[in-house]
């Protein structure tokens, strides 16, 4: 279409003061949600229409397959609206247990678009996470092709095309990444992509030393477990900085790397400062009910919001109230 041509070029033309507004069109259809800014990427910055830079901060939905309970319009409310998430992120389980999209694509589908339409209408911002460790790229094309032709358009969307490789070099995740990226750009020209680097997202300095080339609005993610990762990821994010390259911590939370142990309250807080001082968007993990520390509910919580303190774990406490004094 010619108008998405020329908000392309507006987008390109500009890409020093912000992105182009571009029109949004509601998924549900009903025409109600005011529409939110155009995100561009400029520089290591995250920004709008105006050139201003933006910080996202909010929370992760758990694997999909295993508390579809929470994927619903009603938790999208609460946590936008009570708790003041900006962003949510949708986090589909690609290749983990029965359910997961591999075996069940209609199911997963179904979630992420729940989260991702209520989004919409709530005027926050929401992350299509392709939750995965491994790399399957003929079932991430294939995804990311129906998600950019539903949500073309529609500013609220980002698209995180690979949660955390593990195995993988940063060579295969690269090449893995650009066909992802042609897939949506095919589709979407404008929408904010996040890409994630080898080793659960943390050796993003090897990203920063062969970045992709040739497309504009790409953010790297970088996730971080505050009582595992320390001062030396901080350290090799600011590299990556150093080199241009923007971050994006899709994935964040503040005790072990396994999901458990005590929350390390002052390396949380410590990530905190420099996220600040550096004007990058997080994300927190998660909204779930497994028994770990991790999750910030408890069974007793309600699937539809309105948690009371006593439904809640300390991290989702903690979560809650960082949120809440934005």
């Amino acid at each position: 279409m010619n108008i998405w041509k020329s908000l392309l070029a507006v987008c390109l033309l500009t890409a020093m003061f912000g992105c182009g507004a571009g029109t949004s069109k509601k998924a549900n259809q009903e025409g109600t949600a005011k529409q939110l800014p155009r995100l561009c990427v400029t520089g290591t910055q995250l920004v709008n229409e105006q050139g201003d830079t933006v910080v996202l901060k909010g929370v992760s939905y758990g694997w999909h397959q295993f508390w579809p309970r929470f994927y619903n319009a009603s938790t999208v409310a609460y946590l936008s609206e009570d708790w003041g998430a900006e962003v949510l992120r949708a986090s589909m389980g690609v290749d983990l247990d029965s359910a997961c999209y591999v075996y069940k694509p209609e199911f997963g589908i179904k979630c992420v678009t729940t989260v991702v339409d209520a989004a919409i209408e709530n005027n926050v911002y929401a992350i299509i996470d392709w939750h995965s460790h491994n790399l399957r790229q003929e079932e991430a094309k294939e995804f990311f092709a129906q998600m950019a032709a539903r949500y073309k358009g529609v500013p609220n969307v980002i698209y995180e095309v690979f949660n955390e490789p593990v195995e993988d070099s940063w060579e295969q995740v690269k090449a893995y990444s650009v066909e992802i990226i042609k897939t949506i750009r095919a589709i979407e020209p404008e929408a904010v992509i996040l890409v994630g680097c080898p080793h659960w997202d943390q050796d993003i300095h090897l990203a920063a030393d062969d970045p992709i080339t040739g497309y504009n609005n790409i953010m790297y993610t970088v996730h971080f477990y505050a009582n595992t990762h320390g001062q030396w990821l901080r350290d090799r994010t600011d590299y990556a900085l150093s080199k241009g390259l923007p971050i994006f911590i899709s994935e964040c939370a503040g005790m072990e790397a396994s999901g458990d142990g005590a929350v390390n309250k002052e390396e949380w807080q410590n990530w905190l400062d420099w996220m600040q001082q550096r004007s990058i968007s997080w994300v927190a993990w998660s909204v779930s009910d497994k028994n770990e520390t991790c999750s910030m509910l408890l069974p007793s919580a309600s699937s539809d919001g309105n948690w009371a303190d006593q439904d809640m774990k300390e991290w989702g406490r903690i979560v809650r109230n960082e949120l809440k004094r934005q």
